[in-house]
């Protein structure tokens, strides 16, 4: 979503969510499980604490053409997984993960406020998702980067934020498939995880996201951020919401997102101090 525009429709995001959570409880998924790796380390940093997460990720290494390009016309196709199944609901807690527990944050990136998070959980050595706009991605492809190379999983939430059941399939196909492209020409690698923004989902965009691949994903904790209701108040959100699976939502754009920044600073630390694992899912 682009920064500073709330759409009209902001003010029914409770109704709206009351309807996602109607669809449901959260899927069980067998082929989902904490993603084991830890998050990255940059150069002339620690290594991650213990507890916090496990051991460095294999970073995306360009290949050699010098050495590879003799072999090129016998190597196979590019792997790709096959389609995840076509769902009625979203998932909207992890189970299975042990003292685990997502934080995610939607809408940006944001050159304003996404660095600042970015900061945040790389002083934590913690891992998140990003569910970024494709409007936003494609003008902060660096912020892209910088969320890959840290280990965070940067996952689709449409180009521009509009309300989904609204729409007809094409329009959802592009919404979900332009902003996949832009992730993968930037990142090298498609998202594999998907929201409808306001949480308004409908079998069209179950469908469609599972053909390209996509897994749905909601949330279990709300933060409701995107009132500003006060940086207090979201970490108390948090810390109360606080379980083993929890999926918590956050932003990072779409308007002023400073409450949203400090208080990761503040719940962050609080729930590695009380034995959460942060972690990020990871789908085999």
């Amino acid at each position: 979503m682009k920064s500073d525009q709330q759409p009209i429709q902001r003010p029914g995001r409770r109704t709206l969510l009351r309807l996602a959570l109607g669809l449901g409880a959260a899927a069980t998924v067998h082929l989902i499980a904490a993603d084991p790796a830890a998050t990255p380390v940059r150069p002339g940093g620690a290594p991650p604490a213990e507890g916090t997460a496990g051991p460095p990720a294999q970073a995306r290494a360009m290949p050699s053409a010098y050495r590879l390009q003799p072999m090129t016309e016998r190597t196979p196709p590019r792997f790709r997984r096959p389609p995840p199944p076509v769902r009625t609901r979203p998932l909207e807690e992890l189970p299975g993960l042990g003292r685990s527990m997502v934080l995610s944050f939607d809408d940006g990136p944001d050159r304003r406020y996404t660095p600042d998070i970015l900061a945040t959980l790389r002083e934590h050595r913690v891992r998140a998702m990003f569910f970024v706009c494709g409007e936003m991605a494609v003008d902060n492809q660096d912020l892209l980067r910088e969320m890959a190379d840290d280990g965070h999983v940067v996952a689709n939430h449409s180009w521009s934020h509009p309300l989904i059941p609204g729409l007809s399939r094409a329009a959802i196909r592009d919404e979900l498939g332009r902003t996949s492209d832009i992730v993968e020409r930037t990142l090298g690698e498609a998202p594999l995880w998907y929201r409808a923004p306001y949480g308004a989902w409908n079998r069209n965009s179950f469908e469609i996201g599972a053909a390209l691949g996509m897994e749905p994903l909601a949330w279990t904790v709300d933060t409701l951020d995107w009132t500003t209701p006060g940086t207090g108040t979201i970490v108390r959100r948090v810390m109360d919401g606080a379980a083993p699976g929890v999926v918590v939502l956050s932003h990072d754009a779409g308007g002023d997102r400073s409450q949203s920044v400090a208080a990761l600073r503040r719940y962050l630390p609080g729930l590695i101090a009380d034995g959460y694992r942060i972690t990020v899912p990871h789908r085999v």
